[in-house]
């Protein structure tokens, strides 16, 4: 779609993003923690920039009413509509977070993770955000957390002009509250962890990760931004 920034790791190898989501938040910290905030029980929600749709299911599952996925590229626009074609309370819209193809006022929960909102920029998006959500309904972008886990220092260092203080003072301008978290990233192989690896971090980068660091899994840091509507 003209206009939307690509996003290497799963708009160039959907097949080993899958293997990055299964391995991300076995714990569902994530999801425990929106959870608090705001019940998913009887919740109409959108996940924006859902790639493939590997959330959405689950919103099924933790009892949304209804789930709407919004993404911009269309091969991982197939890949979610085939991933929920047996579940009829839930559609894909082909679009970008800054013109969502949905009403005003009704969703009353928002979900990005890892998709488009990264700070300044995004102010398109998290405009069509207050305009899509009920009043009391509850806005969520996880992001990296640069500051802290091991994970934290590998974003860092393949990432060294990133800001995470001009992030924060950022999010917060926007009105927005932070919950910070630490998951994991635990992978069945030493395969799959190497293949996750080389599609999230530059060759030179990911190389030294993979010579230092054994095992199968990691730490990681992640700030959940949330805001009520």
């Amino acid at each position: 779609m003209s206009g939307a920034t690509p996003s290497p790791n799963i708009w160039d190898t959907p097949d080993v993003y899958e293997v990055e989501n299964r391995g991300v938040d076995r714990a569902n910290v994530v999801e425990a923690a929106m959870e608090t905030l705001h019940p998913f029980e009887g919740a109409d929600l959108v996940d924006v920039g859902c790639g493939t749709g590997f959330h959405l299911p689950r919103f099924v599952e933790l009892g949304c009413r209804s789930v709407v996925g919004v993404e911009p590229h269309p091969p991982l626009v197939s890949l979610a509509r085939d991933r929920v074609r047996d579940l009829p309370q839930v559609v894909v819209h082909e679009a970008m977070a800054q013109s969502l193809p949905l009403r005003d006022h009704c969703a009353d929960i928002v979900h990005a993770r890892w998709a488009y909102f990264f700070g300044a920029g995004s102010e398109p998006g998290l405009a069509e955000l207050e305009r899509v959500l009920r009043p009391g309904g509850t806005a969520f972008v996880v992001d990296n957390d640069a500051t802290r886990s091991l994970f934290g220092r590998w974003f860092t260092r393949a990432n060294p002009t990133y800001d995470a203080l001009a992030v924060e003072r950022f999010w917060h301008r926007q009105g927005w509250s932070r919950e910070p978290l630490t998951i994991r990233w635990d992978f069945d192989s030493r395969d799959d962890f190497e293949q996750v690896v080389r599609i999230e971090f530059p060759e030179t980068v990911a190389e030294g990760i993979l010579a230092e660091h054994e095992g199968t899994g990691v730490d990681y840091g992640v700030n959940l931004w949330w805001r009520r509507f």
